[in-house]
Protein backbone atom coordinates (compact mmCIF):
# COMPACT_ATOMS: atom_id res chain seq x y z
CA UNK A 1 0.00 0.00 0.00
CA UNK A 2 3.12 2.42 0.95
CA UNK A 3 4.59 2.01 -2.48
CA UNK A 4 1.90 2.58 -4.08
CA UNK A 5 0.82 5.40 -2.82
CA UNK A 6 4.61 6.60 -3.37
CA UNK A 7 4.14 5.76 -7.39
CA UNK A 8 1.03 7.73 -7.69
CA UNK A 9 2.74 10.60 -5.78
CA UNK A 10 6.37 10.72 -7.82
CA UNK A 11 3.58 10.34 -10.65
CA UNK A 12 2.14 14.26 -9.53
CA UNK A 13 6.02 15.31 -9.17
CA UNK A 14 6.42 14.64 -12.72
CA UNK A 15 3.07 16.30 -13.61
CA UNK A 16 2.85 19.39 -11.32
CA UNK A 17 4.57 19.23 -7.88
CA UNK A 18 8.39 20.17 -7.12
CA UNK A 19 10.60 18.19 -5.42
CA UNK A 20 12.82 20.29 -2.50
CA UNK A 21 15.06 17.48 -1.05
CA UNK A 22 16.03 18.20 2.72
CA UNK A 23 13.35 20.56 2.99
CA UNK A 24 11.80 21.78 6.36
CA UNK A 25 8.67 22.71 7.29
CA UNK A 26 8.69 24.97 9.80
CA UNK A 27 5.10 25.34 11.22
CA UNK A 28 2.44 22.43 11.46
CA UNK A 29 0.75 20.35 13.70
CA UNK A 30 -0.65 16.32 14.07
CA UNK A 31 -3.06 16.78 16.92
CA UNK A 32 -4.34 20.02 18.83
CA UNK A 33 -6.86 20.11 21.89
CA UNK A 34 -8.51 23.07 22.01
CA UNK A 35 -10.15 22.56 25.14
CA UNK A 36 -8.43 24.98 27.34
CA UNK A 37 -6.10 24.49 30.10
CA UNK A 38 -8.13 24.01 32.83
CA UNK A 39 -9.83 21.11 31.25
CA UNK A 40 -6.99 18.88 29.29
CA UNK A 41 -5.58 15.85 30.84
CA UNK A 42 -4.73 12.15 29.64
CA UNK A 43 -6.99 10.18 28.06
CA UNK A 44 -9.04 12.28 25.85
CA UNK A 45 -7.94 10.52 22.57
CA UNK A 46 -6.70 7.32 21.58
CA UNK A 47 -3.20 7.70 20.61
CA UNK A 48 -3.67 4.92 18.37
CA UNK A 49 -6.19 6.25 16.23
CA UNK A 50 -4.04 9.43 16.07
CA UNK A 51 -0.99 7.53 14.75
CA UNK A 52 -3.21 5.66 11.93
CA UNK A 53 -4.84 8.69 10.53
CA UNK A 54 -1.69 11.05 10.87
CA UNK A 55 0.82 8.04 9.25
CA UNK A 56 -0.10 8.29 6.17
CA UNK A 57 0.16 11.61 5.78
CA UNK A 58 3.64 12.06 6.46
CA UNK A 59 4.07 9.65 4.87
CA UNK A 60 3.15 11.62 1.40
CA UNK A 61 5.84 13.98 2.25
CA UNK A 62 8.70 11.93 1.63
CA UNK A 63 8.54 11.66 -2.19
CA UNK A 64 8.59 15.91 -1.82
CA UNK A 65 12.09 15.54 -0.35
CA UNK A 66 11.02 16.64 3.18
CA UNK A 67 13.00 15.76 5.80
CA UNK A 68 11.99 17.27 8.83
CA UNK A 69 8.61 18.67 10.06
CA UNK A 70 8.31 21.07 13.42
CA UNK A 71 5.40 20.34 15.07
CA UNK A 72 3.87 23.97 16.80
CA UNK A 73 1.48 22.64 19.63
CA UNK A 74 2.84 23.36 22.81
CA UNK A 75 1.94 21.97 25.94
CA UNK A 76 -1.38 22.33 27.76
CA UNK A 77 -2.86 22.47 23.74
CA UNK A 78 -2.09 19.13 22.97
CA UNK A 79 1.63 18.43 22.71
CA UNK A 80 2.65 14.75 22.67
CA UNK A 81 6.21 14.23 22.48
CA UNK A 82 5.91 10.12 22.95
CA UNK A 83 3.06 10.11 20.07
CA UNK A 84 5.39 12.52 17.47
CA UNK A 85 8.63 9.99 18.31
CA UNK A 86 6.27 7.13 17.58
CA UNK A 87 5.36 8.71 14.34
CA UNK A 88 8.99 10.25 13.01
CA UNK A 89 10.35 6.55 13.61
CA UNK A 90 7.22 5.02 11.53
CA UNK A 91 8.00 7.29 8.58
CA UNK A 92 11.35 8.55 8.30
CA UNK A 93 10.58 12.62 8.62
CA UNK A 94 11.88 13.90 11.66
CA UNK A 95 9.32 15.79 14.08
CA UNK A 96 10.49 18.42 16.30
CA UNK A 97 8.31 19.12 19.61
CA UNK A 98 8.87 22.32 21.55
CA UNK A 99 9.03 23.89 25.05
CA UNK A 100 7.01 27.15 26.38
CA UNK A 101 3.66 28.31 26.72
CA UNK A 102 0.75 29.36 24.49
CA UNK A 103 -0.57 32.87 25.79
CA UNK A 104 -2.66 33.59 22.58
CA UNK A 105 -6.20 33.52 22.73
CA UNK A 106 -7.40 35.62 25.53
CA UNK A 107 -4.75 33.10 27.76
CA UNK A 108 -7.17 30.22 27.20
CA UNK A 109 -4.18 27.62 27.14
CA UNK A 110 -1.60 29.64 30.07
CA UNK A 111 -2.58 27.24 33.09
CA UNK A 112 -2.99 28.55 36.72
CA UNK A 113 1.01 28.06 37.84
CA UNK A 114 1.73 30.39 34.75
CA UNK A 115 -0.19 32.87 35.83
CA UNK A 116 1.21 32.67 39.31
CA UNK A 117 5.00 32.08 38.86
CA UNK A 118 7.46 35.18 37.67
CA UNK A 119 8.85 34.84 34.17
CA UNK A 120 12.10 33.35 35.58
CA UNK A 121 10.51 30.61 37.22
CA UNK A 122 8.99 29.57 33.90
CA UNK A 123 12.40 30.07 32.13
CA UNK A 124 13.47 27.29 34.71
CA UNK A 125 10.81 24.84 34.09
CA UNK A 126 11.44 25.38 29.75
CA UNK A 127 15.29 24.82 30.66
CA UNK A 128 14.73 22.06 32.23
CA UNK A 129 12.47 20.64 29.67
CA UNK A 130 15.21 21.02 27.31
CA UNK A 131 17.75 19.37 29.21
CA UNK A 132 15.97 16.67 30.34
CA UNK A 133 13.49 16.11 27.37
CA UNK A 134 10.18 15.53 28.42
CA UNK A 135 9.12 12.05 27.56
CA UNK A 136 12.23 11.09 26.18
CA UNK A 137 12.04 13.86 23.70
CA UNK A 138 14.33 16.73 23.58
CA UNK A 139 12.45 19.93 22.84
CA UNK A 140 14.42 21.70 19.76
CA UNK A 141 12.33 25.31 19.72
CA UNK A 142 10.51 27.82 22.05
CA UNK A 143 6.61 28.01 21.19
CA UNK A 144 4.91 30.88 22.66
CA UNK A 145 2.24 33.25 21.40
CA UNK A 146 0.28 36.76 22.10
CA UNK A 147 -3.01 37.61 22.40
CA UNK A 148 -2.11 41.05 20.52
CA UNK A 149 -0.91 44.64 21.21
CA UNK A 150 -0.37 46.32 23.84
CA UNK A 151 1.17 43.09 25.37
CA UNK A 152 -0.91 42.67 28.93
CA UNK A 153 1.02 41.22 31.93
CA UNK A 154 1.02 37.89 30.92
CA UNK A 155 2.07 38.54 27.16
CA UNK A 156 5.20 39.95 28.59
CA UNK A 157 5.83 37.51 31.02
CA UNK A 158 5.45 34.42 28.71
CA UNK A 159 8.01 36.33 26.14
CA UNK A 160 10.12 37.52 29.28
CA UNK A 161 10.57 33.83 29.88
CA UNK A 162 10.87 32.51 26.32
CA UNK A 163 13.65 34.87 25.95
CA UNK A 164 15.42 33.89 28.85
CA UNK A 165 15.16 29.99 27.71
CA UNK A 166 16.71 31.19 24.84
CA UNK A 167 19.43 33.15 26.04
CA UNK A 168 20.47 30.21 28.53
CA UNK A 169 19.62 27.10 26.03
CA UNK A 170 19.90 28.48 21.68
CA UNK A 171 16.60 28.03 21.17
CA UNK A 172 14.73 29.84 18.85
CA UNK A 173 11.01 31.25 19.55
CA UNK A 174 8.27 30.95 17.72
CA UNK A 175 5.60 33.19 18.85
CA UNK A 176 1.93 32.98 17.56
CA UNK A 177 1.07 36.71 17.16
CA UNK A 178 -2.11 37.94 17.40
CA UNK A 179 -2.19 41.79 16.87
CA UNK A 180 0.12 42.14 13.89
CA UNK A 181 3.27 43.79 13.12
CA UNK A 182 2.77 46.15 16.32
CA UNK A 183 2.39 42.95 18.66
CA UNK A 184 5.70 41.39 16.90
CA UNK A 185 7.54 44.67 17.23
CA UNK A 186 6.78 44.94 20.81
CA UNK A 187 7.36 41.33 21.28
CA UNK A 188 11.04 41.91 19.38
CA UNK A 189 11.76 44.77 21.83
CA UNK A 190 11.02 43.18 25.04
CA UNK A 191 13.50 40.78 23.91
CA UNK A 192 15.90 42.72 23.03
CA UNK A 193 16.09 44.51 26.50
CA UNK A 194 17.07 40.99 27.54
CA UNK A 195 19.66 40.77 24.82
CA UNK A 196 18.42 37.96 22.77
CA UNK A 197 19.45 38.89 19.45
CA UNK A 198 16.62 39.12 16.87
CA UNK A 199 17.60 36.54 14.79
CA UNK A 200 15.99 33.95 17.63
CA UNK A 201 12.32 35.87 17.36
CA UNK A 202 9.74 34.33 14.63
CA UNK A 203 7.10 36.02 14.06
CA UNK A 204 4.41 33.73 13.36
CA UNK A 205 1.35 34.54 10.97
CA UNK A 206 2.95 37.15 9.56
CA UNK A 207 0.68 36.61 7.00
CA UNK A 208 -2.25 38.28 9.04
CA UNK A 209 -0.36 41.64 8.85
CA UNK A 210 -1.78 43.33 5.64
CA UNK A 211 0.27 46.01 5.25
CA UNK A 212 3.89 44.96 3.76
CA UNK A 213 5.94 47.39 5.49
CA UNK A 214 5.45 45.86 9.00
CA UNK A 215 7.38 42.63 7.45
CA UNK A 216 9.74 44.87 5.84
CA UNK A 217 10.40 46.33 9.35
CA UNK A 218 10.47 43.28 11.21
CA UNK A 219 12.80 41.88 8.56
CA UNK A 220 15.36 44.33 8.68
CA UNK A 221 15.60 44.42 12.33
CA UNK A 222 16.87 40.60 12.11
CA UNK A 223 13.47 39.07 13.05
CA UNK A 224 12.41 35.83 10.95
CA UNK A 225 8.92 36.89 9.33
CA UNK A 226 6.93 33.72 9.52
CA UNK A 227 4.07 33.40 6.08
CA UNK A 228 2.35 30.10 7.39
CA UNK A 229 -1.22 28.85 6.31
CA UNK A 230 -0.58 28.26 3.29
CA UNK A 231 -3.51 26.59 1.16
CA UNK A 232 -6.10 27.20 -1.83
CA UNK A 233 -7.81 30.42 -0.49
CA UNK A 234 -4.60 31.91 0.49
CA UNK A 235 -2.41 31.30 -2.04
CA UNK A 236 -2.35 34.50 -4.18
CA UNK A 237 -1.69 36.53 -0.95
CA UNK A 238 0.64 34.11 0.32
CA UNK A 239 2.66 34.33 -3.33
CA UNK A 240 2.52 38.32 -3.12
CA UNK A 241 4.06 38.35 0.17
CA UNK A 242 7.14 36.62 -0.48
CA UNK A 243 7.45 37.90 -4.07
CA UNK A 244 7.45 41.64 -2.11
CA UNK A 245 9.91 40.41 0.65
CA UNK A 246 12.03 39.30 -2.36
CA UNK A 247 11.76 42.07 -4.11
CA UNK A 248 12.97 44.35 -1.12
CA UNK A 249 15.48 41.81 -1.06
CA UNK A 250 14.84 40.44 2.51
CA UNK A 251 14.22 37.11 1.39
CA UNK A 252 16.81 35.30 3.49
CA UNK A 253 14.91 36.51 6.95
CA UNK A 254 11.28 34.39 5.08
CA UNK A 255 9.75 31.03 6.44
CA UNK A 256 6.83 29.54 4.81
CA UNK A 257 4.88 26.72 6.16
CA UNK A 258 0.72 25.51 6.02
CA UNK A 259 -0.66 25.25 9.67
CA UNK A 260 -2.09 21.97 8.43
CA UNK A 261 -3.06 18.97 10.18
CA UNK A 262 -4.24 18.47 12.59
CA UNK A 263 -6.02 15.57 14.24
CA UNK A 264 -8.44 17.57 16.47
CA UNK A 265 -9.61 15.83 19.88
CA UNK A 266 -13.08 15.85 20.49
CA UNK A 267 -14.20 15.26 17.03
CA UNK A 268 -15.54 12.54 15.78
CA UNK A 269 -12.72 10.54 14.32
CA UNK A 270 -10.37 14.06 14.56
CA UNK A 271 -12.00 15.59 12.17
CA UNK A 272 -11.02 16.75 9.00
CA UNK A 273 -6.65 16.27 8.76
CA UNK A 274 -5.84 18.52 6.53
CA UNK A 275 -2.74 17.25 3.85
CA UNK A 276 0.65 18.69 4.33
CA UNK A 277 1.73 18.23 0.90
CA UNK A 278 -0.06 21.17 -0.73
CA UNK A 279 2.87 23.45 -0.40
CA UNK A 280 4.81 20.75 -2.28
CA UNK A 281 1.77 20.80 -5.77
CA UNK A 282 1.03 24.60 -5.85
CA UNK A 283 3.23 27.20 -3.80
CA UNK A 284 6.74 26.06 -4.78
CA UNK A 285 5.52 25.53 -8.20
CA UNK A 286 4.99 28.74 -8.43
CA UNK A 287 8.47 30.28 -7.21
CA UNK A 288 12.11 29.77 -9.03
CA UNK A 289 14.01 27.17 -8.08
CA UNK A 290 16.36 28.59 -6.28
CA UNK A 291 13.46 30.70 -4.05
CA UNK A 292 12.60 26.94 -2.99
CA UNK A 293 15.99 26.13 -1.33
CA UNK A 294 16.07 29.15 0.09
CA UNK A 295 12.59 29.13 1.74
CA UNK A 296 12.23 25.38 2.54
CA UNK A 297 16.01 24.18 3.13
CA UNK A 298 18.69 27.63 3.92
CA UNK A 299 15.94 29.29 6.21
CA UNK A 300 14.54 26.69 8.31
CA UNK A 301 17.96 25.76 8.82
CA UNK A 302 19.25 29.31 9.47
CA UNK A 303 16.39 29.96 11.51
CA UNK A 304 16.26 26.93 13.72
CA UNK A 305 19.49 25.10 13.48
CA UNK A 306 20.25 21.88 12.29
Amino acid sequence: MIRRRELLLGWMLADQARRVPGSILVHEHILVDFIGADQIRPGRYDPDEVFRIARPKLEELRPFGCRRLLECTPQFLGRDPRLLARLADATGIEIWTNTGIYGAARHRYVPAFAREETAEQLARRWIEEVRRGVEGVRPRFIKTGVSGAPLDEIDKKLIRAAGLTSLETGLTIASHTDGGGPAALEQLDLLGTLGVAPGKFVWVHAQNEKDHAWHERLARSGAWVEFDGIRERSLDWHLTCVRRMAAAGLLDKVLVSQDAGWYHVGEPGGGTFRSYSYIYTHFVPALPDDWATRLLVANPRQAFGE
